[in-house]
C-alpha cells in the first residue's frame, strides 16, 4: 500500500514522499481523521532544536497525538470505519518493571520515526484503542491526557496521604489536563493553580484557586505540587514550588527543557521531597484516559475549551497555516485532516 508522508526535511520545509507500506497479520491500517499540533512537533518545525538533532531525525513525519479509523484489518478483528486512537509509542521489549515509555529502547513516532501525518498508517494492534463514546475533536487530545494519566499514576504510587491541596505550575495544556485529572481524581483535595497568564488562567474554571507566579498569598503552601512549565521558565517554576511545598511532598515534573535547569537541591534535602520525573506515556495510560472521559461527561467539556482553533487539512499549504496559526492560539491547534 502507498502512502503519502508528509515529511519536513528542513525548518518549515514539507515534502510529499510516497511510502510502500507492508501491513503485516498483527497489524492494521489507520485513516487519521484528527491530528494535534504539540509544542515539540512546534520545535522540530521551526528548527528550535540542536542543528546536530534536526540533522540525526530529519526528514520525519512530524504529530504524535492523532485518532483515526480502520480501513483494514487482515485479521479481522476490528470492523472497517472502528474509531481507535494511535499510541505513538512503540516498544520493542517488555520489561516487568520499566514502563514501556521509560524503556530507552522504545521508538517515539515524531521523534526520529514518522508521526501520523500520512495518508494511512499501519499500527500493530496493541497500538490502538477503540473508544466511542468521546466526540473525535475531544479524543484527538487523548494522547495527551494519557500523559497526565501516566504522571498520575506516579502520583498515587510515589506520594503521601496528605492531599489537602495540589498545586500545578503552568496555565498551558499540559496544566490544564493535568489539574482537571487530579481534580476529578481527588475530588476533596484543593487544586490550585498558578500561572503567568491571567487570561489564560480564566479557562480553569474547575480548579478552586488559581493565582499569578507573581501574586501568591502570603504563607501560600501545597502539601504536593506538578510542573508543567518546561522551556526557560522551569527553573523559576520548579524552584518556586520548593520553597512552597510542605515537607515530603512529591514535585512532579512534566515540562521539556532543552537546557539544565539548576534547582535548590538544599531546600530538596531539607524538606525530604520527592522529585519525579514524567514523560509520555503508554497503553496502559491511554486506556486510563479513554476510561476516564467516558466516565466522566463534563471533563469532555472542559477538554473542548482548550480546542483553540480547527483547521482543515487537504495539502500542504493547509499544513503550513496550522503551524502558523499555531503561533496565535493560546492552547491545542488541531488539524481535521481531510488527506
Amino acid at each position: 500500500m502507498i502512502s503519502q508522508t508528509y515529511r519536513l526535511f528542513s525548518p518549515q520545509q514539507i515534502r510529499v514522499d510516497l511510502v510502500d507500506e507492508q501491513v503485516g497479520e498483527d497489524e492494521v491500517v489507520i485513516r487519521p481523521t484528527y491530528l494535534s499540533i504539540c509544542a515539540a512537533d512546534k520545535r522540530y518545525y521551526y528548527g528550535r532544536r540542536a542543528k546536530e538533532v534536526l540533522q540525526q531525525k530529519l526528514p520525519m513525519a512530524l504529530i504524535h497525538e492523532g485518532v483515526g479509523e480502520v480501513i483494514y484489518d487482515p485479521s479481522g478483528t476490528y470492523s472497517v470505519g472502528t474509531k481507535v486512537v494511535m499510541i505513538p509509542n512503540t516498544p520493542v521489549e517488555h520489561d516487568d518493571v520499566i514502563k514501556e515509555n521509560y524503556l530507552r529502547s522504545s521508538k517515539f513516532k515524531s521523534s526520529g520515526y514518522d508521526g501520523f501525518m500520512r495518508s494511512f498508517v499501519v499500527m500493530k494492534k496493541d497500538r490502538v484503542i477503540p473508544y466511542h463514546s468521546i466526540d473525535d475533536r475531544t479524543a484527538v487530545l487523548l494522547e495527551l491526557m494519557s500523559v497526565a494519566m501516566n504522571a498520575l499514576e506516579h502520583f498515587t504510587h510515589y506520594s503521601h496521604m496528605k492531599k489537602q491541596t495540589i498545586g500545578v505550575w503552568g496555565c498551558g495544556s499540559v496544566g490544564f489536563v493535568t489539574a482537571l485529572v487530579l481534580k476529578y481524581t481527588f475530588p476533596n483535595a484543593k487544586v490550585v493553580v498558578v500561572g503567568t497568564r491571567i487570561e489564560k488562567l480564566n479557562y480553569f474554571g474547575f480548579a478552586d484557586e488559581t493565582y499569578l507566579t507573581t501574586d501568591l498569598p502570603e504563607n501560600f503552601s501545597v502539601d504536593h505540587a506538578f510542573e508543567c512549565v518546561g522551556g526557560t521558565n522551569a527553573e523559576s517554576a520548579i524552584n518556586q514550588i520548593i520553597d512552597v511545598i510542605n515537607p515530603e511532598g512529591t514535585i512532579g515534573l512534566m515540562g521539556v527543557s532543552e537546557n539544565n535547569v539548576p534547582l535548590n537541591t538544599r531546600m530538596i534535602l531539607e524538606k525530604g521531597l520527592t522529585v519525579i520525573g514524567n514523560s509520555r506515556s503508554g497503553y496502559e495510560d491511554f486506556a486510563a484516559a479513554i476510561d476516564f472521559l467516558e466516565k466522566f461527561d463534563t471533563a469532555d467539556e472542559y477538554l473542548n475549551t482548550i480546542i483553540s482553533d480547527e483547521i482543515d487539512v487537504k495539502g500542504l499549504k493547509d499544513i503550513t497555516e496550522a503551524f502558523n496559526r499555531d503561533n496565535n492560539n493560546e492552547f491545542k491547534t488541531i488539524m481535521k485532516w481531510n488527506i
